[in-house]
């Protein structure tokens, strides 16, 4: 299995948006890796929440590498936006465009880095034909749409089948995210199945002190 680094991202979606620019900063300083900023519709999933301006105002406040996930319908059509308001990567579902490899490409061009999103139902089958067009793979290891739900176990099989495509193709340079549900105990069983990369809202925002939740979370993925 391909060694990757161990990559941690809280989801802003579980700070206290009445301050914002304080939670912004103390994920900065618990020495996270990534903002990880969720982007919902209302119509892909059933939640409603952030838009450029946000990100925007993220953006001010930090100099931390943004990964924005957008879980709306059509993501071609805000590519510009979401990357002129300070987005680094951008990651979009599998299941929101007919436009998947397009849409891949459009982030390229843009100069900075595309990932591709998984819902859990969605079959593994589908991923190896994108693997050559994004910088990561993010495994939902919960229904998108809302914050605090439990780990669904039967997306490990997942990861490990996208960890096996990479190693057997010599794909070096894509990461695998997953993202619901992650705590260590989570995190440790992802990590064994090959993912690298560590969303976590409720766990490091409600249930520990952050930089303390990172160094667990990093720590169990290492005892893999």
């Amino acid at each position: 299995m391909t060694k990757s680094k161990i990559k941690v991202a809280p989801s802003i979606l579980s700070c206290d948006f009445a301050n914002l620019a304080q939670e912004v900063k103390r994920v900065e300083n618990a020495g996270a890796d990534y903002v990880h900023v969720d982007v919902m519709d209302g119509h892909f999933v059933p939640n409603l929440t952030i838009g450029p301006q946000i990100v925007s105002a993220i953006n001010r406040e930090t100099n931390m590498f943004l990964d924005v996930h957008l879980m709306i319908y059509n993501p071609y059509d805000y590519v510009e936006r979401f990357i002129e308001a300070g987005a680094d990567m951008l990651t979009i579902h599998f299941e929101a465009t007919e436009d998947v490899e397009e849409t891949l490409d459009f982030i390229k061009r843009c100069n900075i880095k595309a990932g591709l999103a998984f819902c859990p139902e969605t079959s593994m089958s589908m991923i190896p034909k994108f693997l050559d067009k994004c910088d990561m793979i993010l495994l939902m290891t919960v229904h998108p749409g809302f914050g605090g739900q439990a780990f669904i176990p039967e997306v490990l099989e997942k990861i490990q089948f996208t960890r096996d495509v990479c190693d057997r193709l010599s794909i070096t340079n894509v990461d695998i995210q997953v993202d619901g549900g992650i705590n260590p105990e989570t995190a440790k069983l992802c990590a064994k199945a090959g993912a690298n990369v560590f969303v976590a809202g409720t766990y490091l925002f409600k249930d520990v002190e952050m930089s303390q939740g990172i160094k667990a979370l990093r720590t169990a993925a290492k005892l893999k």
